[in-house]
């Protein structure tokens, strides 16, 4: 079987987001879709390993920021490869208050649900949400999963639905490679040469995370 088949499939890069007693706190997502228009529900998928999925369980209420191809890269690498039960994500990335919720300030939209019902598979939690406040927030085109891949050269976390492992490669120099997400340095620059303040661009960690491979 190819799994690589899987990801023909329509995907979006989503921030999942809600409270932890006050604290926002969210989740990188790859896995949303509206179900119905009217009422509109709005159905995504959070693995049980993510903290968010607990605060959602907690609080009955979910946003989606829904990024696009000019929101910063570096807001996926935060909230798919760090856990809000050890950081404040929020903290590097700032919120605004949109339905009472916590959204990301350059995704292109957001939608706002209240949880009405769920489905529990052996990974994931399917939470199926009645949107309660949607709009748009910045002109951008929504930024696929084919995109934050092939154009961004992210890598996917492995809460995520989509993860495949990546096969080793036979590389013509060392290659670096970061300690937090996986990101590869790819540059033209060699890496040993790159400034001290150099971060990821995926998950904004420094240049001592990375390791040689």
């Amino acid at each position: 079987m190819n799994k690589n088949a899987f990801r023909q499939l329509s995907y979006g890069v989503y921030i999942v987001s809600t409270w932890d007693e006050g604290r926002a706190t969210g989740c990188t997502a790859n896995s949303a879709m509206q179900i119905t228009s009217e009422p509109a529900t709005i159905a995504v998928s959070i693995n049980h390993d993510n903290y968010t999925n607990e605060c959602v369980q907690k609080l009955g209420k979910f946003a989606i920021s829904i990024l696009g191809e000019h929101s910063d890269p570096g807001t996926i690498g935060v909230f798919g490869f760090q856990s809000g039960r050890d950081n404040n994500k929020f903290d590097q990335v700032k919120p605004m208050i949109k339905g009472y919720m916590p959204v990301i300030q350059d995704a292109c939209a957001y939608i706002v649900c209240e949880v009405v019902d769920k489905l529990e598979t052996e990974t994931h939690t399917v939470f199926l949400g009645k949107v309660v406040d949607a709009d748009i927030l910045n002109q951008d085109d929504p930024m696929t999963y084919t995109y934050y891949h092939k154009v961004i050269k992210g890598k996917s976390p492995k809460a995520a639905p989509t993860y495949i492992p990546e096969e080793q490669k036979e590389e013509s120099g060392p290659t670096y490679v970061c300690g937090v997400c996986g990101y590869e340095y790819h540059g033209d620059v060699p890496f040993e040469e790159l400034p001290d303040d150099y971060v990821c661009p995926v998950c904004k960690q420094p240049k001592s995370v990375f390791q040689k491979k």
